[in-house]
């Protein structure tokens, strides 16, 4: 009688950790897709404050890194509803890959060998360059070394700027604003001549509604930036990822993504790029 007891006792007990374990295993489900697809959900790290690129917005989220995002997560088994955005500042990209906050990261990410010593990339999915976005009838400004004597402007702690005058305008007079908008409206009120930082960037910022026919690209292609989807080392969603970006090239939904995220600033894109061909 005594050891019916006991038995009893510990088959309740046995009962109460298979139902723990069972409340442990749901919570876990919920990320245990997100390295091989075809789970609940996947988080994708983006930029949350790029026009055109990546942004967060009172409808969701915008930009070509959110449709090319969006296409790699359908191609690994997730819909739209399934991917959670998180912000991924590019202070903080290679450590968010690194702790698992995010499965990939899809936010401007150039590529650079400094990078790839901490953080595998796909792609590169788009090639970008440095330039200069000035004010539609400005005709001054027609190659690099017109930006000597002018007031150029990038955020604070951008390098490129300083890339400008170091390598072409050397007597540019360099400006530091704390944003891209901020640069942005000293270009059109005239404080400032010309805003410099990726392509890409420049035009999905004169992309938006309130700026379209105001501002141009002046084509300069000073560096090449070679936009990668970053994951984590070792992790086997580079060549899965890979495989997407491909499929989005030839099914057409990448052209259709650059025309409908830089299209009404004139951005004149590069080619898609092939996978692993990194330009220097």
């Amino acid at each position: 009688m005594k050891l019916r007891k006991v038995t009893a006792a510990s088959a309740a007990v046995l009962a109460l950790a298979v139902a723990a374990t069972a409340c442990g295993s749901s919570d876990n489900d919920k990320d245990s897709g997100s390295s091989s697809g075809g789970g609940k959900k996947i988080t994708v790290g983006i930029k949350f404050d790029q026009p055109g690129i990546g942004q967060k917005t009172p409808n969701g989220y915008s930009g070509f890194d959110v449709d090319v995002a969006t296409y790699v997560a359908k191609k690994l088994g997730y819909s739209a509803d399934q991917i959670e955005w998180k912000e991924s500042k590019s202070a903080d990209r290679e450590t968010m890959l690194q702790r698992g906050d995010v499965d990939f990261i899809a936010a401007s990410y150039s590529i650079t060998p400094e990078r790839q010593q901490k953080v595998d990339f796909a792609g590169p999915y788009l090639l970008a360059h440095q330039d200069v976005l000035i004010r539609a009838n400005d005709n001054s400004i027609k190659s690099p070394s017109d930006l000597n004597s002018k007031k150029l402007c990038s955020v604070t702690g951008s390098t490129s700027a300083q890339n400008v005058k170091d390598k072409l305008a050397p007597k540019a007079q360099l400006q530091q604003y704390p944003t891209y908008s901020a640069c942005l409206t000293g270009v059109q009120n005239g404080a400032i001549d010309a805003l410099t930082t990726d392509d890409s960037i420049l035009a999905g910022y004169a992309s938006q509604t309130q700026y379209k026919g105001k501002f141009k690209l002046g084509g300069f292609k000073m560096t090449n930036e070679n936009y990668g989807i970053g994951v984590k080392k070792g992790s086997d969603l580079k060549a899965k990822i890979n495989t997407a970006l491909e499929a989005m090239v030839s099914d057409g939904s990448w052209q259709k993504a650059v025309d409908k995220n830089f299209g009404p600033a004139g951005y004149k894109n590069e080619p898609a790029p092939k996978i692993g061909d990194i330009k220097s």
